[in-house]
C-alpha cells in the first residue's frame, strides 16, 4: 500500500490549520462565473455510491468551471452493481485515464482505502458517519464571508451529531482555527463522549445555554426514522431543540444560521428561520462551488 497521492483530501482531522487557511484563501480567488482553464484536459471521475444533490452537482460545476472533463459513476447501472470490489473499480477508473476521483461511500474509511492503492488524488465527498471535509471547508468559507475572522467566535452545533459526518468535520476544522463549540441535543444524538472529538468542545442539553452569546448556529438534519425506538419522541425533540425566531434572539444580534441541507422545515427549524435575515443557508450552498474549485485545483497541482 502507498501513501495517498499528493493533493488527496480524505478528511479534516489530520490537516494543519495553515493547510485549511490556505485552501480558504484559494477558494476566495475562485469565481465560478468567470471560467479559468486551470484544469483544461483533466479528467475527473465522480464516484458516488450514495445519492447526492449538493455535493455532486457542485463538484461537477467546479470542475467544469476550470475546464475539466467529468464522468459520473454510480453504484446503480455500473459494474459495482454486479459485485465489483471498490479497489477493482478504482483500478479500472485509473486505467481508463482518470486524473482524480471524487468519492462518496456509505462506509467510513472507504476513500482512505482507495487512496492507499491508487497513484491519483482521491477526494472524500463523504464517507459513512466519518467525515465530509469539503462541507466543513465551504462552511468555514461561509463563516469568513460573514464574520471576517475566526478569532473569538462561538458556534453552536445543534441536532444529530452522533450520525453526522458534517458535524465531525466541522468540529475538527473550527477547533483548529480557534472557534469554541457547544454541541447541543438529546443524549441519543449528542452523547457525552462527543466533547472529546476535538479541543474546545462542550456538550449541553439545553438549547438556551447553547445559543447564549453565539455567533454561528449550525443546524443538523434529523431523520425521523432515527427517533424510532428512542426515549425522545419527534414532538418532544421539536419542542426542545427546534430553531425558532424566538430562540435566535438568545444569540448575538449578528448571528448567522447555517444548515448543510437538505433542510426539513418544521423539524430542525421553522420556515421563518430558514428564510429569515440571519439565514445563510442558500449562500452556504452557493459557496460550495468556489470551495470545491479550490479543492480540485489543489488536488491537481494547479493551486494558483
Amino acid at each position: 500500500m502507498n501513501r495517498p497521492a499528493r493533493g488527496s483530501l480524505l478528511g479534516i482531522e489530520h490537516l494543519e490549520a495553515k493547510e485549511i487557511l490556505d485552501l480558504l484563501k484559494l477558494a476566495r480567488r475562485m469565481n465560478p462565473q468567470k471560467t479559468r482553464p486551470l484544469l483544461r484536459g483533466k479528467r475527473i471521475v465522480l464516484l458516488f455510491y450514495e445519492a447526492s444533490t449538493r455535493t455532486r452537482s457542485s463538484f461537477e460545476l467546479a470542475a467544469k468551471s476550470m475546464g475539466a472533463i467529468t464522468t459520473l459513476v454510480q453504484a446503480s447501472g455500473s459494474s459495482i452493481e454486479k459485485g465489483e470490489s471498490l479497489l477493482d473499480t478504482g483500478y479500472t477508473l485509473q486505467a481508463v485515464g482518470a486524473d482524480a476521483i471524487v468519492m462518496r461511500h456509505p462506509c467510513a474509511g472507504a476513500p482512505h482505502l482507495l487512496a492507499q492503492h491508487l497513484d491519483i488524488p482521491v477526494i472524500n465527498a463523504g464517507d459513512g458517519m466519518h467525515e465530509h471535509p469539503s462541507q466543513a471547508l465551504l462552511d468555514a468559507f461561509t463563516i469568513l464571508k460573514h464574520k471576517k475572522s475566526f478569532k473569538g467566535l462561538h458556534a453552536a452545533i445543534i441536532g444529530d451529531v452522533y450520525h453526522s459526518r458534517v458535524a465531525r468535520s466541522a468540529c475538527h476544522l473550527l477547533s483548529k482555527v480557534g472557534v469554541k463549540i457547544a454541541l447541543c441535543g438529546p443524549p441519543e444524538f449528542v452523547p457525552d463522549v462527543a466533547a472529546t472529538l476535538a479541543p474546545g468542545l462542550r456538550v449541553t442539553r439545553h438549547i438556551e445555554d447553547a445559543l447564549r452569546g453565539t455567533d454561528v448556529i449550525m443546524l443538523l438534519r434529523v431523520q425521523k426514522e432515527r427517533l424510532a425506538g428512542q426515549k425522545i419522541h419527534l414532538q418532544d425533540y421539536i419542542a426542545r431543540y427546534q430553531m425558532t425566531a424566538a430562540r435566535i434572539k438568545l444569540a448575538k444580534r449578528d448571528v448567522i444560521v447555517m444548515h448543510p441541507g437538505p433542510i426539513i422545515r418544521g423539524l430542525e427549524l421553522t420556515g421563518e428561520v430558514a428564510d429569515g435575515p440571519q439565514s445563510v443557508i442558500v449562500d452556504e450552498v452557493r459557496n460550495g462551488v468556489p470551495t470545491r474549485m479550490a479543492i480540485l485545483a489543489r488536488a491537481l497541482g494547479r493551486a494558483k
